[in-house]
């Protein structure tokens, strides 16, 4: 077996234990929210819809974001799945110029990209990250409403977004 087919299955199989979206390819570089204010992106989200991760296995999953200082938030995501699971993080902005570019870490792991692609921050937001792995790439995604319902018809838009700029797997809803 070649050294690069070797490499290929032991990340397919890393990717698949942890329950990751993996894609041939490198990632996209989607369009993020113009003129990001996260003053407003504060306070309680519910999860309306996500691609699978190994770190959230629960379903009825929210996120309380507070502003800890400009450029960083702390993060912390509730999930019930029988029992109410909560783990805290942070996020933080990389670049000054690029706000809703953001970077997200959890007890110590390697910090993990959290790109608002779109958000009215009343409503709803659509939250994409993806890690290129040489030939491919895994892929996060959460649609986000600030009520735990979410009408269809911005459910659809929010797809829309997704789908457009190659950044929606096949089944992503």
């Amino acid at each position: 077996m070649k050294p690069a087919q070797v490499v290929a299955l032991t990340l397919l199989s890393v990717v698949a234990i942890g329950a990751q979206v993996l894609r041939l390819g490198k990632c996209p570089q989607p369009p993020v929210q113009a003129n990001f204010d996260a003053n407003r992106y504060i306070g309680k989200w519910y999860e309306i819809h996500k691609l699978p991760t190994s770190f959230q296995k629960g379903q009825c999953a929210t996120a309380n974001y507070t502003l800890l200082s400009p450029g960083v938030i702390e993060v912390l995501n509730t999930d019930d799945n029988g029992t109410v699971n909560a783990i805290v993080g942070s996020a933080k902005v990389k670049n000054p110029a690029e706000p809703s570019k953001l970077e997200v870490s959890f007890n110590n792991s390697p910090p993990g990209p959290y790109w608002v692609l779109s958000t009215d921050y009343d409503g709803h937001s659509l939250v994409y990250g993806c890690t290129d792995y040489g030939l491919f790439r895994v892929e996060l995604s959460w649609i986000l409403s600030r009520k735990p319902t979410l009408s269809k018809e911005t459910l659809e838009k929010l797809q829309g977004i997704l789908t457009g700029c190659s950044a929606a797997p096949p089944g992503f809803p």
